[in-house]
């Protein structure tokens, strides 16, 4: 059970359901207010795509593939069923390869706006609500919606005890590297339900207050922004190159935790605008027309400048991973903005394995001695 973790064992001996999802557009809230388990799918980097390839052509998302060739290999066998939001081409494609190789008993796709409007929030209210009877139907019990005001205050306050997390980044030097952020959310995200995740957080967040910064020289503070990097040797290489990083712009990052879920209307309307009007990605735009491009790249990515400025960042790297249209398409506009208001910015292309380490690291290193000669201490 390579992506599975030891406490999943014991959570489906009490009789739990564990279900795995693809991408932070999922309203976790509803498995949570099921008594499911979410699982957050991810890939592994370190093990070669070797049973994928005879069922997916080889130009399509490297990490996509690679979570299918975890499926085709079994170790994603725990799983009582699988959720797959339409959040871009190579993962709605996983819908039905899923449902014929995986042998999981429970399958489903759900579509999500990529403009946003009153009717965009509208649908998806409605796509949710047809969710929610389909996992009802499977899990044969309501879902009440006391139970979804119930998961929505826990999933708030994990998103609250993340960004308490983050916040220990700030310091210089931080309290807490990249790395065991990363590594922390990764756990939290598969398999571990979100009360126990927020316990880790607790934990977590008190030991890193005891820390004594042992730093003697300042490094430059980056941050990440770009495709899906659930891989921690990336983070770590980046900080073995004599760097922190201190922020990032990522579906297991930020895009997951910086907003909350406000309740006012019934829960699958208040989950619908949470989640499509906080979530940045570039699969999703505004949709208003009449915005001048250079404005819509202030509305699209101002929070970006923001996150430098509260963070301390110095340079951002943008990860591309290759054949993501979405961002591909993005990043030159991207990489201009950032540049416009002063940020330095390094772009990498990256295949989701580890023989890309040694040419990244390359140009990581040439990308933080610039920042040192343009910030020395």
């Amino acid at each position: 059970m390579i992506n599975g973790n030891d406490k999943i064992t014991e959570w489906k001996k009490e009789g739990r359901k564990v279900l795995g999802y693809y991408c932070c557009y999922m309203p976790v809230e509803i498995l949570t207010a099921a008594g499911v388990i979410p699982y957050r799918i991810i890939g592994n980097s370190k093990e070669q795509i070797t049973e994928a390839d005879a069922v997916l052509e080889r130009v399509m998302c490297p990490w996509v593939r690679n979570t299918f060739d975890q499926a085709l290999k079994g170790n994603y066998a725990f799983l009582d069923g699988v959720v797959i939001p339409h959040v871009c081409d190579a993962v709605q494609r996983m819908y039905a390869l899923w449902r014929h190789y995986s042998g999981i008993s429970y399958h489903y796709q759900f579509d999500i706006p990529h403009i946003l409007s009153d009717s965009s929030f509208r649908f998806f209210a409605k796509e949710l609500d047809l969710f929610k009877e389909s996992l009802e139907k499977f899990l044969g019990k309501k879902i009440t919606d006391e139970a979804l005001q119930d998961a929505i205050q826990l999933h708030n306050e994990n998103r609250r005890l993340v960004r308490e997390l983050y916040s220990l980044r700030k310091s210089s030097p931080p309290l807490i590297s990249g790395t065991e952020v990363l590594r922390l959310l990764k756990e939290g995200l598969t398999g571990t339900p979100v009360s126990e995740f927020n316990r880790m957080l607790k934990e977590k967040i008190a030991e890193c207050r005891k820390r004594t910064p042992q730093e003697s020289e300042a490094l430059p503070r980056l941050m990440i922004s770009g495709c899906v990097i659930d891989m921690t040797d990336n983070c770590a290489l980046i900080e073995d190159c004599n760097a922190h990083v201190v922020m990032d712009d990522l579906a297991i990052g930020t895009r997951s935790f910086w907003f909350e879920v406000e309740s006012g209307h019934d829960p699958m309307t208040d989950l619908s605008r949470a989640y499509l009007a906080n979530i940045r990605c570039p699969r999703t735009i505004t949709g208003k027309k009449t915005i001048e491009y250079k404005e819509e790249f202030k509305y699209r990515w101002g929070y970006l400048k923001d996150y430098a400025e509260e963070y301390g960042v110095q340079g951002i790297i943008l990860n591309l991973l290759r054949f993501c249209d979405a961002h591909e398409y993005d990043f030159i506009d991207l990489k201009n903005y950032l540049q416009g208001i002063g940020l330095p910015t390094l772009v990498l292309d990256d295949d989701y394995t580890l023989g890309s380490i040694p040419r990244i690291k390359t140009r990581i290193e040439a990308f933080v001695e610039m920042l040192q000669m343009k910030n020395p201490v």
